[in-house]
């Protein structure tokens, strides 16, 4: 297991693949896309909720359903939260999400990110916990460990304390820069940091206070692949 290069230049391309810019060494690519040449590659897998089009490929007693029985959602992105709150439904979906992160290892990957680690924190109260999130992830974790891939811990920054019992060995975190919390990261996780954000005021707030340090860059929202309309791709030396 190797961990990606400390404040190495970074592209994030789950919107599809592209040709990484000159200097870039880190890239992080969707499952279901080939990594990058030449550089270190981290994957990229939707853990904690079904993708909007993949809902019906889940075990419909598998998708988180509130008091009256209807599936909760994360409305910001149109996906299903998965139902990680027993023993045994963790088991059940982390063979699914484990299936894709032999992929990974199998395709060349050298790590995984997945994603929606703070999903608990998006559904009616008492539906999910942070100890539920804990152990699902320590599933995810121990077994890409085991196929050779260092794991990333995706935002959720009130939980980064616990990343030695969950597994977790670097972490990829959105907007740390926006919203003032970079420093909760690297307090638990040292320079093994990436950080994306997603606007200019972001992305001077990031540089400023942690350009010398971490892995920094801007991207748009969508993760456009180059050449697309709305791409945008910045970093500490470009702002």
């Amino acid at each position: 297991m190797r961990l990606p290069p400390a404040h190495a230049d970074f592209d994030y391309q789950l919107g599809g693949p592209y040709s990484p810019p000159k200097g870039v060494a880190v890239v992080t690519r969707d499952h279901t896309a080939p990594p990058a040449k030449g550089v270190y590659n981290i994957c990229y897998v939707n853990a904690f909720q079904a993708q909007p089009d993949a809902q019906k490929k889940w075990d419909a007693d598998l998708l988180l359903r509130d008091k009256g029985g209807k599936v909760v959602m994360d409305k910001d992105w149109g996906e299903a939260v998965l139902d990680i709150h027993t023993d045994a439904k963790r088991a059940r979906i982390a063979r699914k999400v484990n299936a894709w992160i032999d992929e990974c290892a199998a395709k060349g990957y050298e790590a995984v990110e997945p994603d929606n680690y703070d999903s608990y924190t998006r559904v009616p109260r008492g539906l999910l916990t942070a100890g539920d999130a804990k152990a699902f992830l320590s599933l995810l974790s121990a077994h890409a460990h085991r196929e050779g891939l260092a794991v990333g811990q995706k935002n959720t920054s009130e939980l980064a304390p616990a990343r030695k019992a969950v597994g977790v060995d670097f972490a990829v975190v959105e907007e740390c820069g926006q919203y003032g919390e970079c420093g909760d990261y690297t307090d638990a996780f040292g320079d093994d940091v990436i950080v994306i954000e997603y606007s200019e005021q972001g992305l001077k707030k990031a540089c400023e206070g942690w350009g010398d340090k971490i892995s920094i860059v801007r991207r748009d929202r969508d993760v456009v692949p180059a050449g697309s309309e709305g791409y945008v791709r910045e970093t500490c030396g470009d702002s």
